[in-house]
């Protein structure tokens, strides 16, 4: 079954802390989207679940503060799907920034523009 993808992502390995219901967990993304990421866990939690999460970028000072909702798992790799939710467009547009900033660091700037062109503008989400 071929996979709808909004936005391309980024392989990157970055620490991602999470609470939900009092209890702190520590995963790392397997990849990362202007839309959301993936999160490799061993316990995902389940569809539907809205978390308040920070990313840690080695490049900032400060964690990256987000939300999200669990969107799909994936026994395979062990992990889960989040779409981020934005409630300030300006907040999006700086996220998005900085995820174009992460995959030419790591694709290389050409490869990362022309994967950059070829997404369709003005999607929501991952």
């Amino acid at each position: 079954m071929a996979e709808h993808r909004e936005h391309e992502r980024v392989p990157v390995e970055l620490k991602v802390v999470y609470t939900r219901l009092n209890r702190f967990f520590a995963d790392y993304t397997r990849n990362l989207s202007r839309g959301g990421a993936f999160v490799l866990s061993k316990d995902p939690l389940p569809v539907g679940t809205r978390i308040a999460l920070k990313l840690a970028v080695p490049s900032l000072g400060e964690p990256i503060a987000l939300d999200g909702e669990v969107v799909r798992h994936d026994a395979l790799s062990s992990g889960m799907g989040i779409r981020f939710i934005w409630q300030d467009p300006r907040e999006r547009e700086q996220f998005a920034a900085l995820v174009e900033k992460l995959m030419q660091e790591s694709l290389g700037e050409k490869v990362a523009s022309a994967l950059l062109k070829a997404e369709p503008e003005g999607n929501e989400g991952s």
